[in-house]
C-alpha cells in the first residue's frame, strides 16, 4: 500500500510539473518550436540551422525560471543564471550582427532588463541571424563579417569566427543554464526534444 500511495504521489507531482511547465509556453516568441528546415543545402542555409538549433534550446532553457533560478550559481565565483543570460544576450547580438556585418560598438552605458526582456530579446536577436541566412545568396557568408568597433578602433573577423566563437559559445551556455536550472530545482521540461526540434506530447 505505502509503495502504491508513493507512486501515485510522483505521478501526481509529475504531472503538476508538466502542466506547469506547458503553461509557461509563449508561442508570441520565436523558437517554441523549431522552424522548418531549409528547402536546399548551402553554406548559409546549414548555418541558419544550426542557429535554430540554438533558439530552441535557449527558448526552453528559460522557460519557466523562478526567481531562485535566475539567482542559482554554482560557487561563489561563478557566474549567476541570469548574469549567463545576459552574456548570452550578448553573444546574440553578436551572431545577429555579423549576419549583416552589422559593427558591435563597445562601450556605454549597459541598460538594465528584466528577465522577460532579456529572453524576448535574446530570442528576437537569434531569430534575425537565422533569417538574415536563410535570405542571403549562396556565397554571401563569404562577405559577412564580425566588426567590432571602439571609437577609432575597428577590427573585422569572417564568418568563421562567427561559428566557432559566439554560436558555439551561446550553445555552450544555454547548456549551463540547463544544467543549473536543474540544480536549483526546477529542471528543463522533459518534453523537450531538441533532435525534432519540437516537444513530444
Amino acid at each position: 500500500m505505502k509503495s502504491l500511495t508513493l507512486l501515485f504521489l510522483a505521478t501526481f507531482s509529475f504531472t503538476q510539473f508538466t502542466c506547469a511547465q506547458d503553461e509557461t509556453m509563449d508561442v508570441t516568441l520565436p523558437y517554441h518550436e523549431i522552424p522548418e528546415a531549409p528547402e536546399k543545402f548551402t553554406a548559409e542555409t546549414v548555418a541558419a540551422r544550426m542557429i535554430d538549433g540554438l533558439g530552441y534550446r535557449y527558448y526552453w532553457a528559460t522557460d519557466g525560471l523562478r526567481a531562485e533560478d535566475l539567482a542559482f550559481s554554482p560557487s561563489e565565483k561563478g557566474r549567476t543564471v541570469s548574469e549567463t543570460m545576459d552574456h548570452v544576450l550578448g553573444l546574440s547580438r553578436t551572431i545577429a550582427n555579423g549576419t549583416s556585418s552589422t559593427p558591435n560598438v563597445r562601450g556605454g552605458d549597459q541598460e538594465t532588463l528584466t528577465f522577460e526582456e532579456k529572453r524576448k530579446r535574446t530570442l528576437e536577436n537569434i531569430k534575425r541571424a537565422s533569417d538574415n541566412l536563410r535570405a542571403a545568396e549562396e556565397g554571401a557568408m563569404e562577405d559577412m563579417k564580425i566588426i567590432f568597433q571602439r571609437g577609432e578602433n575597428r577590427s573585422e573577423y569572417p564568418f568563421w569566427n562567427n561559428l566557432n566563437g559566439p554560436i558555439a559559445d551561446a550553445i555552450w551556455h544555454t547548456g549551463q543554464i540547463v544544467s543549473h536550472r536543474r540544480s536549483s530545482g526546477n529542471p528543463l521540461n522533459p518534453k523537450v526534444s531538441v533532435f525534432s526540434g519540437k516537444n513530444r506530447e
